[in-house]
């Protein structure tokens, strides 16, 4: 799975959105390496386990010939509080990292392998995220 080597906070704010400001991604909306990718529709934090289950689906079906590139990494902590434990007492220990991702943003991109392939490569990664995705080609 992948983490950061190094972080500055373990633990960070939960940056909530202004509901009259819609999030729309800036950077990454572009297919850049590869010939399709997988872009997310809607806001979500992705964790790193749930990145490793999309790659895992990718590189098995690209094979020796694919190339898999992946365009985000799980920076941001999140914390969870013990079972069983009331409310008050403080934030919850760190358990992992995830990826906040805005509507836009290229998560992951593929190349080497046909069209079908491809697209049905990438519908099945984007089922295992927690976000609406979909499948789009470099222009």
């Amino acid at each position: 799975m992948l983490l950061p080597k190094k972080i500055k906070y373990r633990k960070w704010h939960t940056m909530r959105r202004n509901a009259l400001k819609p999030l729309i991604a800036s950077r990454g909306t572009k297919v850049s390496f590869g010939s399709f990718g997988l872009k997310a529709l809607t806001v979500g934090r992705i964790r790193s386990n749930q990145i490793e289950a999309a790659r895992k689906v990718l590189s098995r079906s690209a094979g020796k010939t694919g190339k898999i590139w992946i365009r985000i990494f799980p920076d941001r902590p999140y914390t969870q509080k013990p079972p069983e434990v009331g409310m008050g007492k403080g934030k919850g220990d760190p358990q992992g990292y995830c990826f906040q991702t805005e509507p836009g943003r290229v998560l992951f991109e593929i190349d080497g392998v046909g069209e079908t392939e491809a697209t049905s490569a990438l519908s099945k990664a984007g089922a295992k995220l927690p976000i609406k995705t979909k499948v789009v080609r470099r222009m």
